[in-house]
């Protein structure tokens, strides 16, 4: 967002009841499995949490039979298959021991309760019930009958709702009689918390603690905060709970998890190691350090993370589903795929490895065994009030998807167009992440045998000048790499839009010479479309997991009500790690504009807002200042303008900041563009003015030899682009899509790029955060060290001619170059 002083902004606060629907481009970076880990409570019988269960149950629950030792000559029976006299013996010693809960004077008694926690810890609960009931007949008031009977309905499950609601009472009914233990408060959390109750389960743990605190109790407040998305609160139960009690490798892994949601990546990483160095087979600490290193783009720590995991258990699933994820995003789509096939093998019903599986088969071309796999996952169907999966509700869409591409695999891609072929319903609700609820719509063809799935192709059975072409395009794709905590390197995308850069410079060389192209089956000029068109397909085929589709060509009522592309930078205490290098320029926007409207509608208080604002480092310190104004109370939006080069003064909607808090400090800061019919309008006749502008200019410079005339292409190629990015046209992947087509135009006009884009930054936040399309131009060519193009790059072959087809597109980027091609600087 632009500083004060030249009118390119304006601001708008508004009262924040009413959210339109969105779809949302946001990438959160989370732990896959963080949150079952932490549903845990900390209490698992897995291997790896064996050593630490001791604290997970008390040990009324935890039986010993006197003449059966580990490794001794007598053999140990399952508590499952304890006989009469082996339960009289247990319930005998449990009571002489008194390890039994609200134990009372009277020894018969407390023989008789003991019989009750062993038939419990037996797992007889009906039995256990029974017995205590008899009980309590007897004496209505005998706590430690009414406290097994609760944790006897808690354990019989809690699928039932009578069994919870009884398990409740009978605890409650301890509470009173007996309000001083702070064990009978934990079990009622216990029976809260998987009811969904968590802040009733939090308070009955806070009074335990105040009870009587210990390593456990805060260990487990600490779980719930956590899945609560407090996770400031969760990390300082975790470090209480460390601090009572030092060697607790869980306890240290779960303050790791807190820290990596709070898109603190690098101490998250410090504290797993931590861990390891507690318990050095931690397989769950080389995971979660695996994913960190995964979100802070260090494919090479995160595969080193992944595979000590592997080497202490090769079945381990979520080590695995996580790895193969990992390479997918990489790129390394074969390597992704030995991954989920282990998986399956372990686990058949694996919905996620099924999906990829099933996803990078796709991408590979593979359609038969890719369709297959989609179909299981489709066949598992959730339960009756289950929620259904992230892949459930993608996998329609992605077999849709790949039958349409299976259909066009040997047409050339200038002859048809997935925006136009696509119902647009279809387009709708994918692009939305809508379930597959689409009215009268008629499935794509089935897979025709006569068109076979793509073969493998060998980098040396292309011809020296293809070789080059492919080794240019992956030098040229790594330039686009943002250098930010998120990205991960895809080398799969960098040879793509490597590859659309180049068929962009020859496609506009060729329209500056004043050729024609062939689009959508019809020859003709080329448009501004056309060129994103080429970065398009290409950004598509990559991935056919995303929609990357243009908004404008949804259907009219979908485009009448808006769609948005949503960023969300800070939710509740979950901070966006993509997008921090932006929060102070961002902040300092907003206080900028925060003094304005108060300077135009609160007057009187102005100065107050002033000094509060001096005090202001963070996002988070706006939300006492929101409070100074009763139509700011509940959060405000700040909107920037776009400035127009087609009518000077006139200024367009550009991004929507959104701030919200509640009363406990929790926050919502979000960026937003919002693509109406109006506004995509406004921005199309820019870019089409500037392109008109442009393609005269370029046929110019293609017979002028004046350095003036090449840097006023550059202006205009970036100035395009600058309200490209402002009016993110494409429901995914326009940042790369832009960044493709100015590196192949400014390569059309005899320039070629030479530096990255520098740590931190993100070509479309720069645009959006920007004030004018001049001051982004001048941002941009500072960091892409432009010199003049060398004369090869004239003879390389036609990209469009060399992959005319889908198969050709997939064959080529399924080639590996791997020491191939010569390594560039």
């Amino acid at each position: 967002m632009a500083p004060a002083g030249r009118g390119v902004v304006v601001l708008a606060f508004s009262l924040l009841y009413v959210y339109r629907p969105a779809f949302s481009s946001e990438f959160f970076s989370t732990l896959t499995f963080f949150n079952s880990d932490l549903q845990k409570h900390g209490c698992s019988s897995h291997s790896d949490w064996e050593d630490y269960t001791a604290e997970c149950e008390s040990s009324i629950l935890k039986f010993d039979d006197p003449d059966c030792e580990n490794g001794g000559n007598q053999p140990c029976a399952s508590v499952f298959s304890l006989d009469t006299e082996k339960i009289l013996s247990q319930a005998k010693l449990l009571a002489e021991q008194k390890r039994l809960p609200f134990a009372i004077d009277n020894q018969n008694t407390n023989e008789e309760l003991a019989i009750g926690y062993v038939l419990i810890g037996s797992g007889l609960y009906d039995e256990a019930i029974k017995h205590f009931s008899s009980l309590l007949q007897g004496d209505p008031e005998l706590v430690s009958a009414i406290y097994g009977r609760g944790v006897a309905y808690g354990k019989k499950g809690l699928q039932d709702i009578k069994n919870a609601d009884l398990a409740l009472f009978e605890l409650s009914r301890v509470i009173t009689l007996a309000p001083n233990r702070p064990e009978v408060y934990e079990q009622r959390a216990e029976i809260l918390s998987p009811l969904g109750r968590t802040s009733e389960a939090l308070s009955d743990l806070t009074k335990a603690i105040q009870l009587h605190p210990s390593a456990r109790l805060y260990r487990h407040r600490g779980t719930l905060n956590f899945i609560s998305e407090e996770y400031e609160l969760a990390q300082q139960d975790f470090q209480q709970s460390l601090e009572l009690k030092k060697n607790q490798p869980i306890a240290m892994l779960y303050k790791g998890y807190t820290l990596f949601h709070r898109g603190m990546l690098k101490e998250a990483i410090e504290i797993f190691k931590e861990a390891l160095k507690l318990k050095t087979d931690f397989i769950d600490a080389y995971k979660s350090l695996g994913q960190a290193y995964r979100e802070l783009g260090d494919f090479e720590a995160a595969m080193e993370s992944f595979q000590k995991a592997l080497m202490l258990n090769q079945n381990h699933i979520q080590s695995l589903q996580l790895r193969g994820m990992m390479l997918y995003h990489h790129g390394s789509l074969q390597e992704a795929l030995r991954n989920f096939k282990r998986c399956l093998q372990l686990e058949p019903y694996n919905e996620v490895c099924q999906y990829m599986k099933g996803l990078s088969h796709v991408a590979m071309g593979q359609f038969y065994e890719g369709i297959k796999a989609q179909t299981k996952v489709m066949l598992n169907d959730p339960l009756p009030g289950q929620k259904a999966s992230p892949e459930y509700l993608k996998v329609k869409y992605l077999r849709e998807y790949s039958r349409y591409l299976h259909a066009h695999l040997d047409t050339p891609v200038t002859e048809y167009s997935v925006d136009r072929d696509l119902p647009g319903n279809f387009k709708n609700h994918w692009a939305k992440n809508l379930p597959f609820l689409i009215e009268e719509y008629e499935e794509q063809p089935g897979l025709q045998p006569h068109i076979k799935d793509v073969l493998p192709q060998n980098f040396e059975s292309y011809n020296p000048e293809i070789q080059k072409v492919i080794c240019t395009a992956d030098h040229l794709g790594a330039l686009m790499q943002y250098d930010t905590p998120g990205f991960l390197p895809n080398h799969r995308i960098h040879r793509a839009m490597g590859l659309a850069t180049l068929e962009v410079m020859q496609a506009i060389q060729r329209t500056w010479s004043n050729s024609k192209v062939r689009v959508n089956g019809k020859t003709r000029q080329m448009q501004w479309r056309d060129m994103f068109d080429i970065a398009v397909k290409w950004r598509r085929l990559a991935d056919p997991d995303q929609p990357v589709l243009w908004l404008d060509q949804m259907p009219a009522r979908s485009l009448s009500r808006g769609f948005n592309n949503h960023i969300n930078l800070i939710r509740g205490q979950i901070i966006n790690i993509r997008y921090l290098a932006y929060f102070d320029k961002i902040l300092s926007f907003i206080k900028d504009r925060i003094l304005v409207y108060h300077g135009a509608y609160n007057p009187r208080g102005l100065l107050e807002v002033r000094q509060a604002l001096e005090d202001v480092n963070k996002v988070e310190d706006l939300l006492p200042i929101m409070k100074f104004n009763s139509k700011t109370r509940d959060g405000f939006t700040v909107n920037t303008k776009v400035p127009s080069l087609n009518e000077p003064g006139k200024e367009y909607d550009g991004c929507t900041i959104t701030i919200t808090g509640d009363r406990v400090g929790n926050m919502l800061f979000s960026v937003e563009t919002q693509t109406t019919e109006e506004r995509t309008q406004q921005y199309q006749l820019e870019i089409e003015s500037l392109y008109k502008d442009l393609t005269t200019k370029g046929k110019a410079l293609m017979l002028s030899t004046e350095l003036g005339d090449a840097d006023a292409v550059c202006n205009l190629i970036l100035s395009l682009v600058y309200y490209f990015y402002n009016l993110m046209p494409l429901s995914r992947g326009s940042s790369v899509v832009a960044y493709s087509v100015v590196m192949g135009s400014l390569m059309a006009s005899g320039k070629e790029v030479m530096g990255r884009i520098p740590k931190g930054k993100l070509a479309d936040f720069e645009a959006m955060t920007t004030s004018s399309p001049e001051a982004f131009s001048k941002i941009a060519k500072s960091w892409m060290k432009l010199k003049s193009l060398p004369d090869w790059y004239q003879s390389l072959p036609s990209v469009t001619e060399t992959f005319p087809t889908t198969r050709t597109m997939i064959e080529v980027l399924n080639t590996d170059s791997t020491s191939q091609c010569p390594k560039k600087s």
